[in-house]
């Protein structure tokens, strides 16, 4: 007994939140469930991104019933890659990514050959809800297939890598670069078994990283160091980060982000319920600097003024850099 109360004093000291706190804190304090689908729902997020003239991974259409299913070939054309997601869908479930065609087939990302059928069952079971929140029926969204930039050929297993900055009332407070693996299946998960990676939020250079829940330093599939290495366009991702508390208004959320090499920094979508490994990866609790945060709000409502996208960027970096 008093070993876990010295465990839970060391915790609460160096700032870790809890699921509890998370969800009573700062979701249901910060985020209206009215506001809930626009994040929850891939398309919806997608379509206010673009109104915004936020950039996000080109839609090439949308299946929404069984029938629509034919349309399939006119939405993906003559495109030999491409990327099938469940508009609802949490956690990289029933995600589908189409790297190449093979003779009258389609080769995935892992290399699996599979064919026009198999494809057509895939958006089936999407709408059916197999992967949606609570089950419910859902949409099938095709959208183009995000190429990472070349600075993370040495650091990941196929896959695409992405960014997530956890975001309160416009501010970022931490990120995360997160890496697929061959246990992860490509996907950039970490409960699939992806790798999680601290980025300072000053200048984008990641930390240490951690990998089911162990802290590493090198990539167990490229063996090379997953630290040191310096994100490019970094400030590009922390304004983006913070205009999407403007995009959908809730005030607590997970950014998701991918640096394509053409189109750069993306917005992949948003997350309501954002998880807390982020603190194993940066080695830090996200308590103290949410408070932080809210101190910021609090003397701004006094002086009855708020800050800019930039403005709220620069002061995260300013107090929250490791470096």
């Amino acid at each position: 007994m008093i070993g876990w109360w010295k465990t839970w004093k060391a915790l609460e000291a160096k700032g870790i939140m809890g699921i509890n706190r998370r969800n009573a804190d700062y979701v249901l304090k910060y985020n209206k469930r009215s506001l809930y689908p626009i994040v929850d729902d891939k398309i919806i997020t997608k379509e206010r991104a673009i109104a915004a003239g936020i950039h996000v991974p080109e839609m090439y259409g949308i299946i929404s019933t069984e029938k629509e299913i034919e349309k399939l070939d006119d939405i993906i054309g003559g495109r030999s890659d491409f990327v099938i997601k469940p508009a609802q869908g949490a956690g990289g479930d029933g995600i589908l990514v189409i790297a190449d065609r093979f003779e009258e087939r389609f080769r995935t990302i892992s290399g699996r050959i599979i064919s026009h059928e198999e494809i057509e069952h895939q958006i089936s079971s999407i709408l059916t809800g197999l992967y949606s929140l609570g089950g419910h029926r859902d949409r099938a969204l095709i959208e183009y297939r995000v190429t990472p930039d070349q600075i993370f050929k040495s650091i990941s297993y196929e896959g695409v890598p992405d960014i997530r900055v956890i975001v309160l009332m416009g501010y970022p407070v931490m990120a995360m670069l997160r890496l697929p693996t061959r246990q992860s299946g490509g996907k950039a998960n970490l409960h699939q078994g992806a790798i999680g990676v601290g980025v300072d939020l000053a200048t984008g250079l990641t930390l240490r990283g951690t990998w089911l829940n162990n802290i590493i330093s090198k990539h167990p599939d490229t063996t090379n160091a997953v630290d040191g290495v310096q994100l490019p366009n970094w400030d590009g991702f922390m304004k983006l980060a913070a205009e999407c508390y403007e995009l959908c208004g809730l005030g607590y959320i997970g950014v998701d982000m991918v640096l394509d090499q053409d189109r750069g920094p993306l917005i992949l979508e948003l997350n309501a319920r954002p998880g807390l490994n982020i603190q194993i990866a940066n080695d830090c609790g996200l308590t103290h600097r949410t408070t932080a945060v809210e101190q910021r709000l609090a003397e701004l409502a006094a002086q009855g003024r708020h800050e800019s996208p930039e403005e709220r960027v620069k002061f995260a970096q300013a107090l929250f850099g490791h470096v």
